[in-house]
Protein backbone atom coordinates (compact mmCIF):
# COMPACT_ATOMS: atom_id res chain seq x y z
CA UNK A 1 0.00 0.00 0.00
CA UNK A 2 0.81 3.34 -0.86
CA UNK A 3 0.21 6.69 -2.01
CA UNK A 4 0.49 8.57 -5.26
CA UNK A 5 1.24 11.85 -4.01
CA UNK A 6 -2.16 13.35 -3.99
CA UNK A 7 -3.06 12.10 -0.68
CA UNK A 8 -5.15 9.03 -2.53
CA UNK A 9 -4.53 6.06 -1.78
CA UNK A 10 -3.22 2.65 -3.06
CA UNK A 11 -4.71 -0.46 -2.12
CA UNK A 12 -5.92 -3.85 -3.12
CA UNK A 13 -9.38 -3.86 -2.25
CA UNK A 14 -10.82 -7.49 -0.10
CA UNK A 15 -10.69 -10.89 -1.71
CA UNK A 16 -8.84 -11.43 -5.14
CA UNK A 17 -5.46 -9.06 -5.44
CA UNK A 18 -6.58 -5.75 -7.14
CA UNK A 19 -10.47 -6.69 -7.80
CA UNK A 20 -13.31 -5.26 -6.28
CA UNK A 21 -16.74 -6.28 -5.86
CA UNK A 22 -17.58 -5.70 -9.52
CA UNK A 23 -14.96 -7.59 -10.77
CA UNK A 24 -13.61 -4.10 -11.97
CA UNK A 25 -9.79 -2.61 -10.82
CA UNK A 26 -9.91 -0.55 -7.75
CA UNK A 27 -6.55 0.29 -6.71
CA UNK A 28 -6.90 3.98 -5.64
CA UNK A 29 -9.30 5.75 -3.55
CA UNK A 30 -9.96 8.51 -1.34
CA UNK A 31 -11.88 9.03 2.01
CA UNK A 32 -13.76 12.42 2.83
CA UNK A 33 -16.44 13.59 4.63
CA UNK A 34 -20.07 14.86 2.53
CA UNK A 35 -22.48 17.78 3.76
CA UNK A 36 -24.34 15.85 6.41
CA UNK A 37 -20.71 14.43 7.77
CA UNK A 38 -21.36 10.73 6.85
CA UNK A 39 -18.14 9.05 5.37
CA UNK A 40 -17.61 8.61 1.53
CA UNK A 41 -15.33 6.69 -0.53
CA UNK A 42 -13.85 7.74 -3.81
CA UNK A 43 -12.52 4.99 -6.14
CA UNK A 44 -10.20 4.97 -8.66
CA UNK A 45 -12.81 5.67 -11.93
CA UNK A 46 -13.70 8.58 -9.57
CA UNK A 47 -17.21 7.43 -8.90
CA UNK A 48 -18.31 8.23 -5.27
CA UNK A 49 -19.67 5.81 -2.50
CA UNK A 50 -21.90 7.85 -0.12
CA UNK A 51 -22.42 6.89 3.64
CA UNK A 52 -19.51 3.96 3.52
CA UNK A 53 -18.64 2.16 6.81
CA UNK A 54 -15.43 1.07 7.84
CA UNK A 55 -15.08 -1.93 10.50
CA UNK A 56 -12.15 -3.30 12.64
CA UNK A 57 -12.49 -6.55 11.91
CA UNK A 58 -10.75 -7.55 15.36
CA UNK A 59 -11.24 -4.65 17.35
CA UNK A 60 -10.09 -5.90 20.34
CA UNK A 61 -6.98 -8.30 19.38
CA UNK A 62 -6.28 -5.84 17.13
CA UNK A 63 -8.04 -2.61 16.81
CA UNK A 64 -5.23 -0.47 15.04
CA UNK A 65 -5.24 -3.10 11.55
CA UNK A 66 -7.69 -4.42 9.51
CA UNK A 67 -9.84 -2.29 8.86
CA UNK A 68 -12.85 -2.85 6.31
CA UNK A 69 -14.73 -0.40 4.39
CA UNK A 70 -18.21 -0.83 3.25
CA UNK A 71 -20.48 0.20 1.19
CA UNK A 72 -24.36 1.25 2.28
CA UNK A 73 -25.28 -2.23 1.26
CA UNK A 74 -22.78 -3.93 3.20
CA UNK A 75 -20.25 -5.09 0.78
CA UNK A 76 -16.90 -4.78 1.16
CA UNK A 77 -14.93 -2.08 -1.16
CA UNK A 78 -11.66 -1.92 0.48
CA UNK A 79 -9.71 -4.49 3.47
CA UNK A 80 -6.94 -2.15 4.78
CA UNK A 81 -4.41 -4.40 6.83
CA UNK A 82 -2.10 -1.45 8.04
CA UNK A 83 -4.47 1.66 8.43
CA UNK A 84 -1.70 3.49 10.30
CA UNK A 85 0.44 3.30 6.81
CA UNK A 86 -2.37 5.88 5.56
CA UNK A 87 -2.02 9.65 4.86
CA UNK A 88 -2.60 11.03 8.27
CA UNK A 89 -6.08 13.30 7.71
CA UNK A 90 -7.55 9.66 6.04
CA UNK A 91 -6.30 7.80 9.05
CA UNK A 92 -7.83 10.55 11.08
CA UNK A 93 -11.07 10.19 9.59
CA UNK A 94 -11.03 6.54 10.06
CA UNK A 95 -10.20 6.50 13.78
CA UNK A 96 -13.54 8.95 14.05
CA UNK A 97 -15.69 6.86 12.52
CA UNK A 98 -14.95 3.62 14.72
CA UNK A 99 -14.38 5.52 17.46
CA UNK A 100 -18.46 6.07 17.07
CA UNK A 101 -18.85 2.01 15.93
CA UNK A 102 -16.37 0.38 18.33
CA UNK A 103 -18.16 1.87 21.62
CA UNK A 104 -16.89 -1.19 23.70
CA UNK A 105 -16.54 0.14 27.67
CA UNK A 106 -13.69 -1.71 29.90
CA UNK A 107 -14.65 -3.30 32.67
CA UNK A 108 -12.51 -2.31 35.70
CA UNK A 109 -14.54 -3.90 38.74
CA UNK A 110 -18.02 -5.94 39.05
CA UNK A 111 -19.78 -4.27 42.03
CA UNK A 112 -23.14 -6.82 42.23
CA UNK A 113 -24.71 -9.50 40.33
CA UNK A 114 -29.02 -9.74 41.04
CA UNK A 115 -28.56 -13.55 41.66
CA UNK A 116 -27.26 -16.52 39.88
CA UNK A 117 -29.57 -17.29 37.09
CA UNK A 118 -30.17 -15.49 34.15
CA UNK A 119 -31.50 -13.03 33.28
CA UNK A 120 -29.28 -11.17 36.06
CA UNK A 121 -28.30 -7.43 36.56
CA UNK A 122 -24.71 -6.57 36.46
CA UNK A 123 -23.63 -3.09 38.41
CA UNK A 124 -19.94 -2.62 37.47
CA UNK A 125 -17.46 -0.05 37.10
CA UNK A 126 -16.11 0.95 33.77
CA UNK A 127 -13.46 3.13 32.44
CA UNK A 128 -16.50 5.24 30.90
CA UNK A 129 -17.82 5.11 34.61
CA UNK A 130 -20.24 3.29 36.56
CA UNK A 131 -22.95 1.69 34.86
CA UNK A 132 -25.16 -0.98 34.93
CA UNK A 133 -26.48 -3.96 32.44
CA UNK A 134 -28.40 -7.42 31.96
CA UNK A 135 -27.27 -10.41 30.95
CA UNK A 136 -29.40 -12.78 29.21
CA UNK A 137 -27.53 -15.67 29.69
CA UNK A 138 -24.37 -16.72 30.32
CA UNK A 139 -23.12 -17.84 26.84
CA UNK A 140 -22.94 -13.86 26.63
CA UNK A 141 -19.75 -13.93 28.88
CA UNK A 142 -16.98 -15.39 26.73
CA UNK A 143 -13.66 -15.70 26.72
CA UNK A 144 -11.67 -14.22 24.02
CA UNK A 145 -7.99 -15.26 25.07
CA UNK A 146 -5.76 -16.40 27.91
CA UNK A 147 -7.08 -13.74 30.25
CA UNK A 148 -9.43 -11.39 28.05
CA UNK A 149 -13.46 -11.83 28.40
CA UNK A 150 -15.98 -10.23 26.63
CA UNK A 151 -19.53 -10.04 27.98
CA UNK A 152 -22.77 -8.84 25.93
CA UNK A 153 -25.52 -7.23 26.97
CA UNK A 154 -29.66 -7.69 26.77
CA UNK A 155 -28.95 -4.80 24.18
CA UNK A 156 -26.11 -5.98 22.41
CA UNK A 157 -23.38 -3.60 23.90
CA UNK A 158 -20.49 -5.41 24.39
CA UNK A 159 -18.37 -4.99 27.42
CA UNK A 160 -14.21 -5.89 27.51
CA UNK A 161 -12.48 -7.23 30.18
CA UNK A 162 -8.86 -7.15 28.75
CA UNK A 163 -7.45 -8.84 31.92
CA UNK A 164 -9.30 -11.32 34.47
CA UNK A 165 -6.28 -12.08 36.16
CA UNK A 166 -5.35 -8.07 37.21
CA UNK A 167 -9.26 -8.05 38.89
CA UNK A 168 -10.15 -8.11 42.00
CA UNK A 169 -10.82 -11.83 43.84
CA UNK A 170 -14.37 -10.97 43.87
CA UNK A 171 -14.86 -9.54 40.42
CA UNK A 172 -12.30 -12.06 39.38
CA UNK A 173 -14.44 -15.08 41.09
CA UNK A 174 -17.86 -13.76 39.42
CA UNK A 175 -16.74 -13.94 35.90
CA UNK A 176 -15.34 -17.44 36.12
CA UNK A 177 -18.43 -18.55 37.44
CA UNK A 178 -19.66 -17.67 34.32
CA UNK A 179 -16.90 -18.82 32.24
Amino acid sequence: MNTNGNGKLTIPAAGEPNSSRNGAHMETFDLTRDQWGQLVLIDSHGQKHADVTPIALFPLSEPDAWISIRAADGAELACIAEPHKLPAETWKLLKEELAQREFVPVIERIVRVSGNSEPCEWQVETDRGPTQFLLKSEEDVRRIGDHQILIVDAHGTRYHIPDLSAMDVKSRRIVEWYV
